[in-house]
C-alpha cells in the first residue's frame, strides 16, 4: 500500500532542501511547482489552451510567467480563468507520477497544500518550519526579490504557525542535519505503522 505524504511550508523556509532529503532516503517525490513549468514550457499541455485563452501570455511557444503576472496585475478577474486552465493539468500530472511510482511513500511538495484543501487526498502531511529571521535572510540570499516584495508574498502565505497546527508532522529545518534526522525518524513512523 503506497503511503501520501503532503509536504508544504512558506517561502524561505526550506521545501525544496527537505523534498530532495525524503528523495534521497528512498521516497518518489512529486514537485508542483515543476509541474507547472513542464506544463508551461515550449509543447507543454498548458500552452494550447493558455493560448487559447489569454494570448498575449505566450513567449516563443511557451507560457510567459512574467507576462502572465502582467495580465493578472491588469485584470485580476483573470486569475481564476487561469486557474480553471491549469489546476485540472496539474492535478492530472499527479496522478500520472502516482500510477507511475514505485516507491512505498510517495511525497507532494505542495506550496498551498493546505489552502486548496490538497492535505484531504494525503495520508499524512508534513510542514517545514523556521523561525522568521533565518526565512527572511535566506529569500534575501537569493537575491531575487527585494524585502518588500518578500514580505508581500508572506503575508498572502498561511502564517507558519497556523501550518504547523494543521500538519501531521513538523520539520524544523534550522540546520541540513537536523532536517535530515528529522526526515528518517517520520519515514520510520510511517514505515512501522500498524498496518490497519
Amino acid at each position: 500500500m503506497t503511503y501520501r505524504l503532503g509536504l508544504t511550508g512558506s517561502i524561505g523556509m526550506g521545501k525544496s532542501t527537505t523534498a530532495r532529503l525524503f528523495a534521497e532516503a528512498g521516497c518518489a517525490v512529486w514537485d508542483a511547482d515543476a509541474a507547472v513549468h513542464r506544463l508551461y514550457a515550449a509543447g507543454g499541455a498548458a500552452v494550447a489552451p493558455m493560448e487559447a485563452a489569454f494570448p498575449d501570455a505566450i513567449e516563443q511557444g511557451a507560457v510567459s510567467r512574467a507576462r502572465l503576472k502582467q495580465i493578472i496585475a491588469d485584470d485580476p478577474a483573470a486569475l481564476p480563468r487561469i486557474e480553471s486552465i491549469v489546476h485540472p493539468l496539474v492535478a492530472r500530472d499527479r496522478a500520472d507520477f502516482a500510477a507511475a511510482a514505485t516507491a512505498d511513500i510517495l511525497v507532494f511538495d505542495i506550496p498551498l497544500l493546505f489552502e486548496t484543501g490538497g492535505a484531504d487526498r494525503m495520508d499524512a502531511t508534513a510542514v517545514v518550519s523556521v523561525d522568521g529571521d533565518t526565512q527572511k535572510a535566506r529569500v534575501m540570499a537569493r537575491g531575487t526579490m527585494t524585502e518588500a516584495q518578500f514580505e508581500q508574498i508572506r503575508a498572502k502565505q498561511m502564517p507558519d504557525a497556523e501550518k504547523r497546527a494543521l500538519a501531521d508532522h513538523v520539520i524544523v529545518t534550522d540546520t541540513l542535519d537536523h532536517a535530515r534526522a528529522q526526515v528518517h525518524k517520520i519515514l520510520d513512523q510511517i514505515r512501522n505503522r500498524p498496518h490497519a
